[in-house]
């Protein structure tokens, strides 16, 4: 039931146990942005973690909203959601009921003027985020990341540099759903729903 179930602030380091355990991106997740972070609590354990962190670049919210580059208050990413698979299997709907409270408890901490998320291709379609009312944006442009090749025959991701001469190759980037909520009316939304994505972020 859901009566169950509470919502508080965790830390970095309860948030992680989570995250390197149960999400798609373990690896990504072990160097993951804190921000404001929730758990989903049930018998004391912490099952179930939504992060909420500023925009991942500042560029974004002019190509947006419009916005300048400075002014980012308010701008958020709800950059990793993640419930036991235990937990999502026996209560139905958990994880977009805990959104949802979640969502609620930030707008009670903090001013939300609006809040980002992808959901990537690869792995779902955001079916939680529309349940909670979020907007559809289509699908970010098509890109690709350049992968060093080592010694060994694997291959490392570049993060940023030169690629001209490096022995690798590039391969295209999985591309992420786009959805977004907004609470404050007098932003101008540039993105139209349902069309992917222009601008270079």
């Amino acid at each position: 039931m859901k009566s169950d179930y509470s919502i508080a602030a965790i830390t970095k380091q309860q948030a992680s146990e989570i995250l390197l355990t149960f999400h798609y991106l373990k690896d990504i997740s072990r160097g993951f942005k804190s921000g404001y972070n929730y758990g989903l609590i049930k018998d004391g354990k912490v099952v179930g973690v939504i992060i909420f962190s500023g925009f991942p670049v500042p560029e974004l919210s002019k190509g947006l909203f419009g916005l300048e580059r400075d002014d980012q208050d308010g701008l958020f990413e709800l950059s990793r959601l993640c419930v036991e698979p235990v937990t999502q299997s026996s209560e139905h709907n958990i994880t977009s009921w805990f959104a949802s409270r979640a969502i609620k408890a930030l707008r009670k901490e903090t001013n939300v003027r609006a809040i980002l998320s992808y959901a990537d291709s690869d792995f779902h379609n955001g079916t939680i985020y529309r349940a909670c009312n979020f907007t559809y944006y289509g699908m970010t442009a098509p890109k690709s990341d350049f992968w060093i090749k080592q010694d060994d025959g694997s291959f490392i991701k570049h993060s940023r540099g030169k690629t001209k001469g490096v022995n690798g190759e590039w391969r295209p980037r999985s591309r992420k759903h786009r959805y977004l909520m907004v609470f404050d009316k007098t932003l101008n939304i540039l993105w139209k729903t349902g069309e992917n994505e222009t601008n270079e972020h």
